[in-house]
């Protein structure tokens, strides 16, 4: 590619990240003269695109918004990004998997040669991780509705559908009307992180379990989340939601098992190597049999460091597993002894 125009194909991308670039700082970045940044700029106009300059102490350049644009450009790493982005969208919950593999077509076509190779190499399936109960998708349009409230900063009335066990039938929507303040995507699944004015409390609220009544409400001022940062709220809740964004029961134990062989499978636990067989691994959970359950998964010899609720469960779960293990009481004869399906013992 030409030296100019891999200049311009730079300049416009800076142009497109940031609202506002002094002068100065673009002839930085590109490594040229701020008379050189001026000549490109107009080239750019000449193409058809938008840019205007601003006045000012950091006087610069700006792409202008609300204007149609010439077919996007995009460098190497934008459009391997933007295809793995569109490619994996099945994974995302959302349900716009077609929609994306439409708008990677389009893309394409305005994509110069070299990069349409690259998006043709880059063939990725998207394997969602199979689940007891399928994540059902979420309607583009819904997130749409979700995230203009959460925009526009508008009470939202809508009729939520609260989980029930799969024996007790469907359940029974209830009217909420909330300040909605995020909307957030855990573990494939949507939620709306909102503050439910009929209860008084912040709650999260699974997008496909939301039917949007019309119209909004009025108008809100944001109050501050508690914590002041949606991951840790999210996090928190999922957690339990004491507060703190930990588990609710974590405990320590001493693995026969060297480090190595015991942290791709922690997750969100802390490994520390004592040892070529020996490693300590602290682990969280919902509850203690939870938690002794998540230790035993790794098969091996174990020492309980603490607390003592950890030990308890384990002694609880060697109790169950032992009358699990002894099966159900053998049929008793009407004389009251059992009878045996192997025949009489010798």
């Amino acid at each position: 590619m030409p030296k100019t125009s891999a200049r311009l194909l730079s300049l416009l991308s800076l142009l497109q990240a940031r609202r506002d670039w002094p002068g100065a700082l673009l002839a930085e970045r590109l490594d040229v003269s701020p008379r050189t940044v001026r000549r490109d700029v107009d080239r750019l106009r000449e193409l058809g695109y938008p840019v205007v300059a601003f006045k000012g102490p950091d006087g610069g350049y700006r792409l202008d918004a609300g204007t149609r644009l010439p077919p996007l450009l995009f460098d190497d790493e934008q459009a391997v990004a933007l295809a793995v982005a569109l490619r994996t969208a099945a994974t995302t919950g959302a349900g716009v998997q077609d929609d994306a593999a439409r708008a990677l077509a389009t893309v394409r076509q305005v994509m110069p040669a070299r990069l349409r190779h690259r998006i043709d190499l880059l063939q990725v399936t998207a394997v969602e991780q199979p689940t007891a109960r399928p994540r059902p998708p979420v309607d583009g349009r819904l997130l749409m509705t979700l995230s203009s409230a959460v925009h526009a900063r508008e009470v939202l009335r809508f009729d939520h559908t609260p989980a029930t066990p799969p024996e007790s039938g469907s359940a029974e929507a209830t009217p909420r009307r909330v300040e909605p303040h995020h909307l957030v995507t855990w573990g494939g699944r949507w939620y709306l992180v909102a503050f439910d004015l009929e209860r008084g409390d912040w709650r999260t609220f699974r997008a496909d379990r939301i039917t949007p009544r019309t119209p909004t409400g009025p108008r809100f001022t944001p109050r501050e989340l508690p914590g002041g940062d949606v991951a840790a709220f999210v996090t928190d809740r999922f957690r339990g939601g004491g507060g703190t964004g930990e588990w609710p029961c974590t405990g320590e134990v001493i693995l026969s098992l060297p480090a190595a062989a015991v942290s791709p499978f922690a997750h969100d636990g802390v490994v520390e190597e004592l040892g070529p067989d020996r490693c300590r691994l602290v682990l969280g959970s919902w509850s203690w049999p939870a938690l002794a359950a998540s230790f035993g998964r790794f098969d091996a010899d174990m020492e309980v460091v603490g607390p003592p609720q950890l030990r308890d469960a384990f002694a609880l779960l060697a109790r169950r597993c032992a009358r699990a293990a002894a099966g159900p009481p053998a049929p008793r004869t009407p004389g009251g002894k059992s009878r045996c399906a192997a025949g009489p013992v010798p």
